[in-house]
């Protein structure tokens, strides 16, 4: 008899299968160990955990440094400023 869950993948079984659709674990190869009957129990997943693992803490460095937008509005100017004349001229 099949468990309800793989115990390799976690794919739900059909009672009768004779071998996990997903990963071909059957008796002899991933369910040998006596089964208790019992679905696993999934573990708590802290989110919050995560997101300080994989992002670190707030006091990070900052993504746009102060002062700096002043000079992106100079560069859109100048590149506004090329584009109108060259049309211009072309006019």
């Amino acid at each position: 008899m099949a468990p309800p869950v793989c115990p390799c993948c976690g794919c739900r079984l059909d009672p009768e299968a004779p071998v996990c659709p997903e990963c071909g674990a059957d008796e002899r190869t991933g369910w040998a160990g006596a089964w208790s009957g019992e679905e696993p129990e999934e573990e708590e997943f802290d989110y919050e955990a995560y997101v300080r693992r994989e992002f670190g803490g707030r006091e990070g460095p900052r993504l746009k440094p102060e002062g700096l937008t002043w000079f992106w509005w100079v560069v859109g100017m100048l590149v506004l400023g090329v584009l109108v004349t060259g049309w211009l001229r072309v006019w």
